[in-house]
């Protein structure tokens, strides 16, 4: 595929013109930012902050615009506004959308967004995030799975799912499918093993780009699959996106116990509801002799749970048919839906799906009348 370059992108934009102040947005010296990585394209868009409200439609144009160039994969564009700091000093560049103003045109045909996270890799948050999204869907409800993790992206593998996403008209991108579930990950836009070297602005952005330009449809539930930790990006993600709700994975032991408080902290910051905590790798039993062994400790989970007032949603075993279903891409709730293991997601599944109506009763108690009607 030909590689879109700098020079080509600078000259497409030059057809996207600022209305108001009667140039294009190049000569405007507008556009800040300009990443070009393997077909994905990130900028920023600058405006005046008084602004920044009425330039969507500018900021779509300009995406659109770049979106159809030969050789461009996807296209994020953000709009951006340097506010004056006290005393006439400029200040630092913020986003023109604060969260509490993107909610409806993010995902407006999203019922509710649960975020799986955890506070380190290595926990078994992207399983959780599969099976819990394959339960959701095999409980008749309507279920998408978001891959949150750019630069890590497991979620094609684990659905078996392959190929690239079909472009609407519009330019926004038609979501995979595979076991009743809709998913969309930055590994179906990027070369199988690729490594992704970016930059915070510019992994935001490709997160923006799966959320704002992926026609999701009606959904009952979205599950975000998070990246790991609590950085720029995840903070970024938590404060855009209308989440519903989060859970927490952890393995029992302590040192993985004392990240998973960080994430919950996280969330608390900015008023996202923590519906519990899921033990994973909660312990091994040996398929010959049948002995247990609590290799990570066992139960640390549920004592934090009851420590910090959460929900201990369930415990996942560490186990060799969940990981060998997860990598062949057809995990154990639906390959093996009458195994135990399989029960305990859709168990997980069952209390999530109850901790996602009461927090909706409680979001619309909470809103202004003109809004609930």
């Amino acid at each position: 595929m030909t590689q879109v370059t700098e020079q080509q992108i600078l000259k497409a934009l030059k057809q996207v013109s600022d209305a108001d102040r009667g140039q294009d947005i190049v000569s405007l010296n507008m556009v800040s930012g300009l990443r070009i990585k393997d077909g994905h394209v990130a900028f920023t868009i600058q405006v005046d902050p008084e602004r920044g409200a009425s330039m969507e439609p500018l900021r779509k144009e300009a995406e659109k615009t770049i979106h159809a160039l030969s050789g461009v994969i996807s296209a994020s564009v953000v709009l951006t506004a340097e506010r004056p700091a006290p005393g006439g000093e400029p200040g630092a560049e913020e986003m023109t959308e604060p969260a509490d103003e993107i909610e409806a045109p993010v995902l407006p045909d999203v019922k509710s967004i649960v975020a799986i996270a955890s506070g380190k890799g290595g926990v078994g948050k992207s399983t959780t995030a599969v099976n819990l999204a394959l339960a959701l869907a095999a409980a008749g409800h309507k279920t998408g799975l978001l891959d949150a993790d750019v630069y890590g992206p497991s979620i094609p593998r684990m659905l078996g799912i392959s190929g690239k996403p079909v472009p609407t008209e519009e330019g926004a991108l038609e979501p995979m499918e595979n076991h009743g579930v809709k998913c969309m990950s930055m590994g179906f836009l990027v070369e199988d093993e690729a490594p992704l070297i970016w930059r915070g602005p510019m992994a935001q952005s490709a997160l923006q780009h799966l959320l704002r330009d992926v026609n999701w449809g009606e959904l009952d539930v979205l599950v975000v699959d998070m990246p790991p930790g609590t950085g720029d990006i995840q903070l970024t993600l938590v404060q855009q996106t209308p989440l519903t709700g989060a859970i927490i994975v952890s393995t029992p032991q302590d040192i993985a116990l004392s990240d998973a408080r960080k994430g919950m902290n996280m969330f608390r910051k900015v008023d996202v509801p923590v519906f519990g905590i899921v033990e994973n790798m909660s312990y091994f039993r040996c398929p010959h002799c049948g002995e247990r062994s609590e290799i990570f400790s066992h139960g640390g989970a549920r004592q934090e749970a009851a420590r910090t007032g959460m929900d201990f949603l369930g415990e996942i075993p560490l186990d060799m048919d969940i990981r060998e279903t997860s990598d062949g891409g057809h995990p154990i709730v639906v390959s093996k839906p009458d195994s135990d293991h399989a029960k305990a997601y859709r168990a997980i599944a069952a209390k999530t799906w109850e901790k996602i109506g009461l927090a909706l009763q409680e979001r619309q108690a909470e809103a202004p009348p003109n809004e609930t009607q």
